[in-house]
């Protein structure tokens, strides 16, 4: 390593997936979370610290926080989900749960799940993100700071929570303008004073620095490693400049705060240099006409892995089909899209859907969260490892998922429908994202934000209303059933309605007609199809279907 240029960033993971697009508990504030700090380092024989145990926190947040259960568990399993872990190891935590035959046997299961102590004490505090202040919705801008001057035109709306979870300026400034409390969170009870706060000889231990590596990353100048934090804080050259005694085998607090602050800068593989320097991809056509002009931008070409995005905006009145290396393992973020029929048919890292109307999505699986925000009439079909959804109106989803659907705020007439598709390679990309078939709580949605009382915020769809979905493309791959079947009433009504049809077809060979006769009634019958599907919308559909005139088409990615 050349120690003369050290550059650090706010790594956007954490945030894009890691933050829920809600206001925090109130009792995630800083002065509780050094409360808890201080009480798990107490409890270290009992689950507490350096691995905080489920039943521990379940005992805090339940007993200390006033949080719910289903709260408590939720910020644990989303941190949880954080970790890097096999697609094996998520397969045998699926089949686990979903061999227990009741409540207490999975509290049993979850009893033996730990998590980093001091990393989900951050994670906590960046809950902070979404933090609506009265400050902010005065004068609308939480952080008036140079680095926001150059945000791109897509990310330059009043800040709200739903697009700070995407705003890599927002990650950058949040964990500037808290990097003291963070690191006093992280620090041991004896180096803070009665007011838990730091003094000028505080120090920070090597495994408060290793904690702060689920925020922060770096490189060293001409170098296109990425290292954690504290392996650029534990390199031997930077000692004096990161503050790191060898004797103690601690960091001075105020030359480490000073160092981090030194080499702050932004982080190269988010959105905003996706979009600024990304390479941009020829997946959508220009419809004619309009004035809108999509845009696809990735930084897979550049990106080591874990770090890959792909932000696709304005796609418009067609059909978009993708398979492609460049969204394996990606984050994607999919804006302002309208009457278009999107296919991404990868394995996925995360996928955040936001102000897109009158469109279906089909996507391959989702590895973390796939997140809907301020969208009016879409369909979503995706095995997902949880969905989160807000401000949707009319929205339908059709969902295969190991967690509880969870329902944020303002949103209106949301349907749940079971998962009712495949394609060839399906099943492989849901062995490669560690997701399985059971268990499925499609069906059993958790509304976090409850405005009111009024649970009939959603509803599960009607088997009389289900059709299955047939993905229109030839691929490669053996998956040639919905993985999972479908619930029994599903299944029940397709049957029926097949036998509907065999009977028709049955009334009509037995009414003999003769060839004129029979020539009628195709077009009648054709007409009426015809009648159907304008006035269903499925027309455009079919018509999307139609590759786009040669010098305009779709380039392979």
């Amino acid at each position: 390593m050349d120690q003369s240029g050290v550059l650090l960033w706010v790594k956007a993971e954490p945030f894009i997936v890691g933050t829920l697009q809600v206001p925090p508990p109130s009792k995630f504030s800083l002065h509780y979370l050094r409360k808890i700090s201080t009480y798990v380092r107490t409890r270290a024989t009992e689950g507490a610290y350096p691995r905080l145990y489920w039943s521990t926190w379940r005992h805090i947040a339940c007993g200390k926080l006033q949080l719910a259960k289903d709260l408590a568990w939720l910020y644990f399993e989303i941190f949880d989900s954080l970790s890097v872990r096999t697609p094996e190891e998520r397969l045998e935590w699926s089949e686990v749960l979903s061999n227990c035959m009741s409540e207490d046997e999975v509290e049993k299961q979850r009893n033996q799940l730990s998590v980093d102590t001091l990393r989900f004490l951050l994670f906590l505090y960046i809950q902070q993100l979404n933090k609506v202040s009265l400050r902010t919705s005065l004068i609308g801008e939480e952080w008036p700071s140079p680095r926001n001057r150059s945000q791109s035109p897509d990310l330059t709306e009043k800040s709200n929570c739903h697009n700070k979870n995407w705003n890599d300026y927002s990650h950058q400034a949040f964990v500037w303008d808290h990097l003291s409390d963070l690191l006093e969170l992280l620090l041991d009870p004896e180096q803070l004073t009665a007011s838990f706060h730091s003094t000028h000889s505080s120090l920070v231990s090597q495994e408060a620095v290793v904690a702060l590596s689920f925020l922060i990353e770096g490189t060293v100048s001409r170098a296109r490693k990425i290292y954690p934090l504290h392996e650029l804080a534990l390199w031997q050259p930077l000692h004096a400049e990161s503050g790191f005694s060898k004797i103690s085998k601690t960091f001075s607090f105020y030359k480490l705060e000073a160092w981090l602050r030194s080499c702050l800068t932004g982080n190269p593989f988010g959105t905003s240099s996706c979009l600024k320097s990304g390479k941009k991809l020829a997946w959508a056509h220009q419809v004619e006409g309009t004035t809108k002009r999509a845009k696809i931008a990735c930084n897979t070409h550049v990106a080591p892995r874990m770090h890959g995005m792909v932000v696709m905006s304005q796609v418009y009145k067609q059909t978009l089909a993708k398979s492609s290396d460049t969204l394996v393992g990606a984050h994607v973020k999919i804006h302002r899209c309208n009457e278009s029929f999107i296919y991404l048919l990868s394995p996925l890292r995360s996928v955040t859907i936001e102000k897109c109307r009158n469109s279906t999505f089909v996507l391959g699986p989702v590895e973390t969260t796939l997140h809907l925000h301020n969208c009016d009439n879409v369909k979503v079909i995706a095995v997902c490892h949880r969905l989160s959804i807000s401000s949707t109106t009319d929205c339908i989803f059709h969902i295969l998922t190991p967690t509880r659907p969870l329902i944020l705020s303002g949103n209106q007439t949301v349907t749940f429908a079971p998962f009712h598709t495949h394609y060839p390679m399906l099943e492989d990309h849901m062995a490669r994202t560690g997701l399985a078939t059971v268990p499925n709580y499609w069906d059993n949605p958790m509304v976090v934000c409850r405005e009111n009382s009024d649970t009939s915020v959603f509803r599960l769809l009607p088997p009389c209303e289900f059709y299955v979905f047939i993905i229109p493309f030839e691929m490669e791959g053996d998956t040639t059933e919905i993985p999972g079947g479908l619930p029994f009433a599903y299944q029940k009504a397709l049957g029926q309605r097949e036998q509907k049809i065999q009977i028709w077809q049955k009334t009509v060979k037995e009414a003999r007609l003769t060839k004129d006769q029979r020539k009628q009634f195709q077009v009648l019958v054709e007409n009426k199809f015809y009648e159907w599907l304008i006035n269903t919308g499925h027309r455009q559909q079919l018509d999307s279907l139609v590759p786009p005139a040669a010098g305009s088409k779709q380039a392979a990615g």
